[in-house]
């Protein structure tokens, strides 16, 4: 059997555009003389389509576009993600779907088992529940079809989560000689081999091998690495389709394959993410260019970056903003890097409206001394002018808080909290240190100095982040227990040797900062658990 895995990358809600590239497989495949065409979860739609789910135009355009697929498909067997209408009154009316199409006639469909509520995923609040695994039938082959979930908790990957059935093991009695799924995992650092350990386990229980068609692209904040996965009866990884790209992966079943390992750069990836994330971000929005406000620090530096792979150097605008406290090696390290990327960099003073604004602000301060209120009316003139040029340039504002910062509150509303896109909100300070060092390792891009000096947001003399917080690999490691692992302060005390005051002041830090980062821009999700999509977590309450 010939199956050409589709992994596609596409945008949500726009039915057409994705209705136009699976007819594009299609014709592709028909040329590559195959069987079988899969596709990835919903795609049709996109995923996650979220609310568009509730108009009823949304629904009859997503039904118009399987009609328009089902003619295109002669000579093919084609499995493809969508959405269907039960045809019962029950607790909900829709099903995330897999059409399946044989030469030219919608043969059925597989409605998903498993509908996950977790982390990102809210599928119970649109969809109900399929009734169980189905056989088709084609070119006597038995193929069983499955969607993304139903395959996760039969591999053991799934410690917390537990559903009254296992579709995996439904489809045993049947003894099929192929399993497809349809998949819309979205990437998160350090996970792509598991995948394949989830494929590996099905066909090992089922003993018949496995092809899983990813989602690629970046959709909003979530980001879908693409890597779809062909797994012999064995559990073997037989072929990967690319990373975080479109592709057509071709596997032939009867044909003998040696097995490949799933060898991936964990920060290349990481990488590769953000950059994705970002390009997605502005293309499918129709943005071309976008502005930064580069301090000559290494947050703004890894941003800048970023951009430029996302969105060519000829689309990436920097602006240093010095302040009465900024070093003469800010502007140094600002020049030097927008020099390497090659990108215009202008310099705005905001030393005058500063000074303007502690004059008409100091009857009112009644002679308080200087504290954090002077630090934050800096960063939010610098927002300020960011957000002027953004309007009147039309060109998206990045922001560069990090993670780390994000958590501990050690940023400023309307101030570098600005912006359009977060792009490194969720990833940790240590983490924005390693992906610079990665970035240079064959050549200088980001200024040494930029990585070595200690890091400062220089809104006083002679500050750095240092005075204000503990040491970020201590930060991080709390970060990453408490916000990603859900671990309790005495776990975290623990592992990683800390001090109880420690643990619970930055624990306190995290909660007290929550009002903040619901009013920042959206961010690339890249880790376990981000701040800003699938973590839910009260601004008012009382157990921290």
């Amino acid at each position: 059997m010939r199956v050409l895995v589709a992994q596609l990358n596409p945008i949500i809600g726009a039915v057409e555009k994705n209705v136009e590239k699976i007819i594009n497989a299609l014709k592709s495949a028909r040329r590559q003389k195959a069987d079988i065409v899969l596709f990835s979860e919903l795609t049709i739609c996109g995923y996650p389509p979220e609310d568009l789910l509730l108009f009823q135009d949304f629904l009859d355009a997503v039904e118009a576009g399987l009609q328009k697929i089902i003619p295109q498909t002669n000579g093919l067997m084609v499995v493809v993600g969508t959405i269907r209408k039960s045809a019962q009154v029950k607790e909900k009316s829709l099903y995330n779907s897999a059409a399946i199409i044989q030469d030219k006639k919608l043969m059925g469909f597989y409605d998903k088992c498993l509908l996950p509520t977790y982390d990102i995923f809210d599928e119970r609040r649109y969809f109900l529940r399929g009734e169980g695994a189905q056989i088709w039938e084609w070119k006597g082959k038995k193929i069983g079809v499955l969607i993304c979930e139903d395959m996760w908790q039969h591999s053991g990957f799934m410690k917390n989560i537990h559903y009254s059935v296992d579709p995996v093991m439904d489809l045993e009695a049947s003894n099929p000689d192929l399993i497809l799924n349809l998949s819309a995992s979205p990437y998160q650092f350090q996970k792509p081999d598991t995948r394949v350990k989830v494929c590996e386990k099905a066909a090992q229980t089922l003993k018949c091998p496995v092809i899983l068609c990813a989602q690629a692209g970046s959709n909003d904040q979530l980001v879908f690495d693409g890597y779809s996965v062909y797994v012999d009866k064995e559990g073997r990884l037989c072929q990967l389709a690319k990373g975080f790209d479109e592709d057509e992966m071709l596997v032939d079943t009867e044909m003998s394959a040696c097995p490949c390992p799933f060898e991936y750069d964990p920060m290349r990836d990481l990488y590769r993410a953000l950059i994705l994330g970002t390009k997605d971000y502005f293309h499918k929005q129709g943005f071309k260019k976008g502005i930064i406000g580069i301090s000559g620090g290494i947050d703004s530096a890894l941003v800048a970056c970023i951009a430029v792979e996302a969105l060519g150097k000829e689309n990436v605008y920097g602006v240093y903003m010095p302040s009465p406290y900024s070093s003469p090696s800010s502007l140094e390290d600002a020049r030097a890097l927008a020099k390497n990327l090659g990108i215009k960099l202008d310099e705005i003073s905001i030393e005058p409206p500063f000074q303007t604004y502690l004059t008409l602000l100091k009857p009112y301060f009644h002679s308080k001394p200087d504290d954090v209120t002077e630090e934050n009316l800096q960063a939010r003139i610098r927002g300020t002018i960011l957000m002027a040029l953004s309007n009147k340039l039309g060109h998206i504002l990045l922001s560069t808080g990090n993670k780390s910062e994000m958590a501990m509150g050690y940023c400023t509303l309307y101030g570098d909290m600005a912006g359009g896109l977060a792009v490194i909100s969720d990833v940790l300070k240590t983490q924005v240190y390693a992906l610079s060092k990665w970035i240079n390792r064959k050549q200088e891009i980001i200024p040494r100095s930029t990585i070595e000096k200690p890091p400062s947001a220089e809104l006083r003399l002679n500050q750095k982040d240092s005075d204000s917080l503990p040491e970020y690999d201590i930060i991080d490691s709390v970060v990453e227990a408490y916000v990603e692992g859900f671990m309790s302060p005495k776990e975290i005390m623990k592992k990683y040797n800390l001090d109880k005051l420690v643990v619970m002041d930055l624990i306190k830090r995290i909660h007290r900062s929550e009002y903040k980062r619901r009013q920042a821009p959206p961010g690339i999700r890249v880790s376990k658990q981000a701040f800003r999509v699938g973590r839910r977590s009260p601004i008012v309450q009382g157990w921290i």
